[in-house]
């Protein structure tokens, strides 16, 4: 196995983004089987891993990526640097901006203006997915580049959760309320209209950003952690030994991450510590078994569609939520996820089978997108 390039690393990546694909589109909202939902609030199903297996991931790749730069700040870094955050962040404004378009154009509203149609400034999300991704890039790829010393760069990162474990505990932030200091701090900044709107189990909602600024802090630890896991990879040892230190690791993180849940509840909408820690402990483990099948005993043939989506898993990602947005917006009253959803209920005459068959399905779709990408060796790149 080559330390510089890894197949395992491009099928986890290409696994993260079908999982999100899977979980953000199913037939119908209303019935999800429980491991395709988000936790409510604390606790973790197998969908709460997507996201933060991506930012791992991520991470990872930034050991490989940020190596050429010798632990110095050059001119050409920084021009990379705030390129790809800017590039990542609008891109993440862009998909709040098309949906909002999309929903005006089809409501028809005689009242709106030219202006507000085509620029609903009022009422763009301003963070999500994307804009999270930019933000922990940043702030990982300038601490990993200007701290040589591993040793100071590990503890800042345990810092960061530690601070954040302390603000979170004086502010509410463990607790599904306007009150939270997450909710109070985006609201602050950019109001009501700027941010998510997360229903409640009895049918009322609140503004809480699950992607908010404060609750962003801990993720630049969670790239941090994917980081190192990238530097394990790239030693020069023996694969046994690589193998073993990042099994190690792992089991040292999901123990930690679960012992540290007991004064720290495990809660993906606030990426609490103990979240980042045993999802960071999983992801080791996932990949060190990847790793293991793919690249030490070559059992790679089942893994082909997801090395599509692996090589082009931010263009994947902003073709699925485009087309997302354009299948689930009701067109002359008629929206397509609607339709084809209502037809496989008929056909199977099961709710939930339905509602997965038709994310499946989507799944497929945007597949084929990724492997003809692939098969053409074009690969997108920000």
């Amino acid at each position: 196995m080559k330390s510089e390039r890894l197949l395992s690393l491009d099928i986890l990546r290409g696994i993260t983004v079908a999982g999100m694909i899977l979980v953000n589109n199913p037939g119908n909202w209303g019935e999800i089987y429980t491991p395709l939902r988000h936790a409510e609030w604390d606790g973790l199903t197998p969908t709460d891993l997507v996201f933060p297996f991506f930012m791992f991931v991520m991470g990872v790749s930034m050991s490989f990526s940020l190596s050429k730069y010798n632990s110095t700040f050059t001119k050409a870094f920084g021009k990379k640097l705030v390129r790809r955050t800017l590039i990542l962040f609008l891109l993440g404004i862009f998909l709040s901006w098309f949906s909002l378009v999309i929903n005006n154009l089809v409501n028809n509203n005689p009242d709106i203006t030219l202006a507000n149609l085509f620029f609903p400034l009022e009422n763009i999300r301003i963070l999500g997915v994307l804009q999270r991704l930019a933000l922990t890039y940043f702030a990982g790829s300038l601490l990993i580049v200007l701290i040589p010393k591993r040793n100071c760069l590990i503890a800042i990162s345990i810092g960061i959760l530690a601070l954040y474990y302390i603000i979170l505990k004086v502010g509410n932030g463990f607790e599904l309320s306007e009150h939270n200091i997450i909710a109070i701090i985006d609201k602050k900044l950019w109001g009501d209209n700027h941010m998510y709107k997360e229903w409640l189990p009895n049918g009322g909602h609140i503004y809480f950003d699950p992607e908010g600024l404060l609750s962003t802090l801990p993720g630049i630890t969670h790239v941090i952690i994917g980081f190192f896991c990238g530097e394990i990879i790239r030693q020069k040892k023996a694969l046994g030994k690589r193998l073993i230190s990042l099994t190690v690791t792992g089991i040292l993180l999901l123990f930690s991450g679960y012992l540290l849940s007991y004064g720290c509840p495990i809660i993906k909408k606030i990426w609490s510590p103990s979240y980042v820690l045993v999802t960071c402990g999983l992801a080791y483990l996932f990949l060190v078994l990847l790793i293991w099948i793919v690249d030490i005993n070559k059992v790679s043939k089942w893994s082909l569609p997801f090395q599509a989506f692996g090589t082009n898993p931010l263009f994947i990602y902003i073709i699925a939520s485009l087309l997302a947005c354009i299948f689930e917006t009701p067109i002359l009253g008629v929206a397509i996820t609607a339709s084809i959803y209502t037809a496989l209920y008929h056909l199977i005459g099961i709710p939930k089978i339905a509602s997965l068959i038709y994310a499946l399905l989507y799944i497929s779709m945007n597949g084929g997108i990724a492997y003809i990408l692939y098969k053409k060796h074009i690969f997108i790149k920000i």
